[in-house]
């Protein structure tokens, strides 16, 4: 009777976790803002509390969190009016350079591969073809959408209209201390982890775009945004951020020792902020496997795309820090943590 009881409920888990994650894929539009939501709430839940100790009323703090996101969304747009503004006021400046470099690329791709490229075309002629302007204010559509789903989901966290708290209580944790013990490590854990990530991913811009000011290399303030939204992504945008700007680099620069160096400074700025201080700021007690974060990455990466890149870790401590309330489970938790292999939070 029990062998027959835990084959059916192994039958049972085989038939739901590929539901799951196929909701999970189906409904992103609905989870997407959901988790970043979440998020949010967590950076500004001692806000909350310490409005809350002073007798504020929860609509009026709440109202001064939104204040406060949208104060911030309205700080990045300005940058990105910024950089859109330097990229079209240099464009010209920047073809002229291109141009020389381009015509030696296609002749030495005709004359070895005998591959023909096409360079009379410009990058921006091709932008505003009228498949691309669709494309783009259908982007742009839904990157509202999300907006504002973003922020409905936010008010209801902070109104606790939505409480993971009772959620875990009442479904994954039945104990009551168990259940706010983990809270509690989620909370405090996700909370380091939105501030330090974005307190690095922010010097990581900003010295990335004054190494670009330094070596005269074009659109600064846009590869300092592009540095700082790319460092979102765990391990991978650090990659990402050296290799472009590398080859942008090798268009400008010549190919001696300036192009060797800026290269060599913009790849310290990255292990400077992302290998040394995000793992001394995160602690110990933040670590994971870095196979496990491999998997994550392309796992959420998958399933929701460049948000699914950017929450693949804080979803993994989630689910790591649930994982060890149970001795069934403990071994799973202490797999994504890492043994011998770890990486302190890259």
């Amino acid at each position: 009777m029990l062998d027959q009881r835990r084959t059916t409920n192994v039958l049972l888990l085989v038939i739901a976790i590929p539901l799951v994650f196929y909701l999970l894929k189906v409904l992103s539009f609905i989870f997407i803002p959901l988790i970043f939501s979440m998020f949010i709430a967590l950076l500004f839940l001692p806000i909350m509390r310490e409005l809350g100790r002073r007798r504020v009323p929860k609509f009026l703090s709440i109202l001064v969190v939104l204040l406060l996101v949208a104060g911030g969304l309205k700080i990045g747009f300005e940058l990105i009016q910024l950089s859109s503004k330097e990229i079209l006021a240099n464009n010209a400046d920047f073809m002229q350079k291109v141009e020389p470099k381009l015509e030696v690329l296609r002749t030495y791709l005709f004359d070895n591969f005998g591959i023909e490229l096409d360079t009379e075309q410009s990058v921006f002629a091709e932008f505003f073809k009228k498949d691309n302007i669709g494309s783009t204010i259908g982007f742009l559509r839904s990157f509202v959408t999300s907006l504002l789903m973003t922020a409905f989901f936010v008010v209801l966290w902070l109104a606790e209209s939505i409480n993971v708290h009772k959620l875990l209580n009442n479904t994954i944790l039945k104990q009551k201390h168990t259940s706010i013990k983990a809270f509690m490590k989620i909370e405090k854990d996700l909370i380091k982890f939105i501030k330090v990530k974005f307190l690095v991913s922010a010097l990581t811009g900003l010295f990335t775009g004054l190494m670009c000011v330094l070596f005269d290399v074009s659109f600064p303030i846009f590869w300092g945004l592009f540095a700082f939204a790319i460092n979102f992504v765990q391990m991978v945008g650090s990659f990402i951020s050296v290799i472009l700007l590398s080859i942008f680099s090798f268009v400008e620069l010549d190919p001696t020792s300036t192009l060797f160096f800026f290269i060599l400074s913009i790849t310290m700025v990255q292990v400077l902020f992302g290998a040394i201080l995000e793992p001394i700021f995160m602690g110990k007690s933040f670590s994971i496997n870095i196979i496990a974060v491999l998997v994550m990455l392309m796992f959420w990466g998958f399933l929701w795309g460049i948000p699914g890149l950017i929450m693949a870790i804080p979803i993994t401590v989630f689910i790591k820090i649930i994982l060890e309330q149970f001795s069934s489970t403990k071994i799973i938790a202490s797999l994504l943590s890492g043994n011998e292999t770890k990486i302190e939070k890259l």
